[in-house]
């Protein structure tokens, strides 16, 4: 059974973060609160935490993992940004977006599009993702926790502890989140195209 912690949603007790970046530290997968719905979350060396994702997801090898970053300068660790990419994203973020950009050498392969060699980064503006970024020190692989036939994210703790609760380790309710996935924006070819339109105002990349 996966373990239920309530997180205050603005000012998350520092106890409660411990808790679960040292549950990412030994490779749990949880589920978290983000500016756009729930996500599925876990190290970046977690090689079983990504194929638990794909599972719960019902996904294939060619889905965009997102590395969740605490900032700007984390984010272009991970990516290849130009100087375009770089002021629209830095003037979008954070924010309900996701980049789908070319990964540097930082980026194990198997979290890369097998053909494009790209990763999602994204930087959310959620107080509970930044206290579990900051605590953990490195950015968290992600997928936005939309299940199988279905088309919005999960919003409440509660519902996810209730359908996951052998799935996942850790579920943290922080109150309802917006029921709208981010934006998606592919920048990998030099210029934005919007995959998916979402949370957040796309129209400043069509």
């Amino acid at each position: 059974m996966a373990r239920y912690l309530d997180v205050h949603p603005d000012n998350p007790q520092p106890r409660s973060i411990d808790q679960v970046v040292a549950a990412l530290r030994d490779d749990a997968l949880i589920a978290y609160p983000t500016d756009s719905g729930y996500a599925l979350g876990s190290r970046i060396g977690n090689r079983d935490g990504r194929d638990r994702i794909l599972r719960i997801r019902g996904l294939d090898e060619r889905h965009h993992f997102t590395l969740v970053c605490r900032d700007f300068s984390q984010l272009g660790q991970l990516v290849h940004v130009d100087n375009h990419a770089f002021r629209a994203i830095r003037a979008a973020t954070p924010g309900p977006y996701t980049f789908i950009l070319p990964a540097t050498p930082e980026v194990p392969r198997r979290l890369l599009h097998p053909k494009k060699k790209t990763v999602g980064v994204r930087i959310p503006d959620h107080a509970v993702v930044r206290a579990l970024l900051e605590g953990l020190g490195e950015p968290i692989l992600s997928s936005t926790l939309i299940l199988p036939g279905e088309t919005e994210p999960r919003t409440m703790g509660w519902d996810v502890k209730e359908e996951l609760d052998h799935e996942v380790d850790i579920v943290i309710e922080a109150g309802e989140t917006p029921a709208e996935p981010t934006t998606v924006v592919d920048w990998s070819e030099g210029a934005p195209e919007v995959l998916r339109e979402g949370a957040g105002d796309w129209s400043r990349f069509a």
